[in-house]
């Protein structure tokens, strides 16, 4: 007979997680001084996201007991009437737990800067450096560009003449959020000026779909079970479909929006991400250049369009009026801030294939758009059928393949469909395992910005693009931008799942019949 199994020495103890595991599973903390400059400090993306993710990390016991959130914007604004600012975006869109107000105010400071200034950015130096001395920081600093995309380049060359990227005291780190470019060309051009003086292992491009709780558990899923991964590829998957749908329009992103439409806003970044993540081979170590090495493998095989065939692999539309959430939708082209004859897709469907051994001959269906019938994110894994059915005579030829589906918002959970017998006589049926996610856990989690700046913090890029990626991924969609499929772009009503002639994508995700 052996021996009982030592709880203190076991990792999962009838699916109960034990103090040992649980200890190896916290959040790292950030353990030095640091300096976070807040470029755009009182827009949006300030209040709605970073700000609640700051108290989130705040409360968690996550960050230093030193450490300074310097706001900067052009906005005239002082050290008091900034913390009345994120105070109240703070309670709107996160959580304040009682003492914690008290604790972070004192570390929100503010200072104007215009960012096509020279003269700001000297300023900024000097503030940094008085900061440094009066608080014991020392020299570490993150400066997070929360500011429209065409503003990067000069604050990065700013940022760079005032001295602000060398890291002989500590380190200097650049944050953006996509879109990176407009296209390969600009792409390229902000690749040069980041690089100004800030080297790649200094800039953090963020996309934050990658932080999402069910977007990391992908390659979990994939690479810490035996009975997936020898299944995952050509010879038992017949396809992938991946969706991002939204249920909302554009909104208060009009003017933005119109300039990028959904390819540069969906396809170039969080599409091929989740691409990347389902078709990577495992990384030898999951560390950050080691899985980003294999993301630009999978770049590397996506097959070229062809230019002349684009219709037979894309179909680009725009929504029109409909019903959405129970009410009446206006029309893209009806939308505050949309010009009246604006050609800007909004839903697009794509077929992509990856020349290399383990997918050749399955193909990739993505699909994003906005007001459709819901908001849904997940990726669909259609196994093929058996190849051949014993019970043929019971219930004919065909037997539904099993499919998995990671669903990523908006509830996260797992589900395997798979076919069983029915109780009773010998009838055939299909069934669903289920995983929520969240069920039984108790422990530590953080919202994707949290996430991400909180890796920003520890320098851990894994999460985060790199630069041959980003290119990589403009130049595969470089055809279609330039040269949409001749067949135009094909209205679709608010509320549906995109226009008709998107079918065959649609119907491969099971979203229409």
């Amino acid at each position: 007979m052996t021996d009982a199994l030592d709880p203190a020495q076991a990792e999962v103890v009838l699916g109960r997680t034990t103090a040992t595991a649980e200890a190896a599973c916290r959040f790292e903390q950030v353990g030095d001084p640091f300096v976070l400059v807040i470029f755009g400090a009182t827009g949006d993306l300030t209040a709605r996201m970073l700000m609640p993710a700051l108290t989130a990390l705040c409360a968690g016991g996550h960050l230093p007991d030193n450490f300074v959130v310097l706001g900067a914007s052009r906005t005239d604004l002082n050290d008091d009437s900034f913390r009345e600012r994120m105070h109240a975006a703070a309670t709107e869109f996160g959580s304040l737990p009682p003492g914690l107000w008290e604790t972070l105010a004192p570390r929100l400071r503010y200072l104007q800067v215009h960012y096509d200034d020279p003269a700001s950015f000297t300023a900024l130096a000097a503030a940094l450096d008085a900061l440094a001395a009066a608080e014991s920081l020392g020299g570490n600093r993150i400066f997070y560009l929360a500011v429209p995309p065409t503003a990067y380049e000069a604050i990065a060359i700013n940022l760079a003449n005032a001295g602000l990227a060398e890291e002989t005291n500590g380190y200097a780190r650049l944050v953006i959020e996509k879109p990176f470019g407009h296209d390969l060309q600009t792409a390229r051009v902000l690749e040069a000026a980041l690089h100004t003086r800030f080297s790649e292992h200094q800039i953090f491009r963020i996309d934050h779909y990658l932080a999402k709780e069910t977007v990391q558990n992908i390659l979990m899923l994939r690479f810490a079970n035996a009975i997936f991964e020898p299944l995952w590829n050509r010879r038992y998957i017949d396809y992938v479909s991946i969706l991002a749908a939204e249920s909302i329009g554009v909104e208060h992103r009009a003017s933005y929006y119109d300039h990028f439409g959904v390819l540069r806003d969906m396809f170039q970044n969080h599409m091929m991400q989740l691409l990347s993540l389902c078709a990577i081979e495992p990384p030898s170590l999951f560390e950050a250049d080691l899985v980003r090495d294999e993301k630009t493998k999978v770049f590397r095989a996506l097959r070229p369009f062809n230019p002349k065939a684009l219709a037979e692999h894309c179909v680009l539309g725009q929504y029109a009026s409909g019903m959405a959430g129970g009410s009446r939708a206006p029309a893209y082209l009806d939308e505050a801030g949309v010009p009246g004859d604006s050609t800007t897709p909004t839903f697009a469907a794509m077929r992509v294939h990856l020349d290399n051994w383990r997918w050749q001959g399955v193909p990739f269906y993505l699909i994003s758009g906005k007001r459709l019938a819901e908001k849904r994110t997940e990726i669909a894994v259609q196994f093929k059928p058996v190849p051949f059915s014993m019970f043929r005579d019971l219930f004919g030829d065909t037997i539904q393949a099993n499919r998995l589906i990671l669903r990523i918002q908006p509830d996260e959970q797992v589900s395997l469909t798979f076919q069983a017998k029915a109780p009773g006589p010998m009838c055939l049926r299909s069934v669903t395992m289920n995983f929520n996610y969240y069920q039984g856990y108790q422990g530590a989690a953080l919202t994707a910005y949290a996430k991400v700046l909180l890796d920003c913090m520890l320098g851990d890029q894994t999460l985060f693009w790199r630069q041959d990626g980003v290119e990589l991924c403009w130049k595969f969609l470089t055809p279609v931008l330039d040269n949409p499929p001749a067949d135009g772009l094909y209205l679709y009503r608010s509320g549906s799942w995109g226009p008709q002639e998107a079918g065959k994508y649609l119907r491969a995700h099971g979203l229409v019949s």
